[in-house]
């Protein structure tokens, strides 16, 4: 079957490099039959709904690449359907680089990050805005209830072909939500301590006075 990613991403170019350095044959037994790695599933929808964060590369019409960190609400980035994504494009720095190279080009790929469990997924795909506006029920979809940030449009995200990698040389790292469970018992006994420290100096202060 047609590993979908590796057939847009394996180039003439990049056949070349894979013949000279000797991975080529392994790759090339992926190339022929029907197409997979192209509709998300329940594996890859669950690890895009856990994610507070993604980056976002696009090319510019000088053949320059750019990548983005977009950053919100854990699940901000939306699973529409299997091969659909969106999410509310929030105010920033007002530069628009994504904007407009995805303007001029529509394609890009998006790298999710999973660094508590060493994981990551990537994924190539089509890019459309949209006016909020004028399409509340979009709308209601992509904007995070609560969330402060003034969302300016909306992007849907065409899937074209995903894959994951391995785990390799992804140094674990945690956020402070994700610590809070394994940090409670360490601090309910720091509370303690200090609790019974401060009996302990008042009933020295006692005994001083008396």
């Amino acid at each position: 079957m047609t590993h979908r990613f590796l057939e847009i991403a394996t180039t003439p170019a990049v056949k070349a490099a894979q013949e000279a350095q000797g991975s080529r044959r392994s790759y090339a037994r992926q190339e022929a039959g029907e197409p997979h790695h192209d509709r998300l599933g329940e594996a890859e929808a669950g690890f895009i709904a856990a994610r507070d964060s993604f980056y976002l590369a696009s090319v510019s019409e000088t053949g320059w690449p750019y990548l983005q960190h977009r950053g919100g609400p854990e699940g901000f980035l939306r699973v529409l359907d299997e091969t659909t994504l969106g999410f509310a494009d929030l105010r920033g720095n007002r530069q628009y680089l994504s904007l407009g190279n995805l303007s001029a080009d529509d394609r890009l790929c998006l790298f999710l990050m999973d660094y508590g469990h060493r994981a990551r997924l990537k994924i190539f795909g089509r890019a459309s805005f949209h006016d909020l506006a004028a399409e509340p029920e979009l709308a209601q979809r992509l904007i995070v209830p609560g969330y402060r940030a003034v969302p300016e449009r909306g992007v849907t995200i065409k899937v074209e072909a995903f894959d994951w990698n391995c785990p390799q040389h992804i140094t674990p790292r945690f956020s402070e939500a994700e610590l809070a469970p394994a940090l409670a018992p360490v601090r309910q006994r720091l509370e303690e301590l200090e609790a019974e420290n401060a009996r302990l100096r008042a009933e020295l202060g006692a005994r001083a006075g008396a």
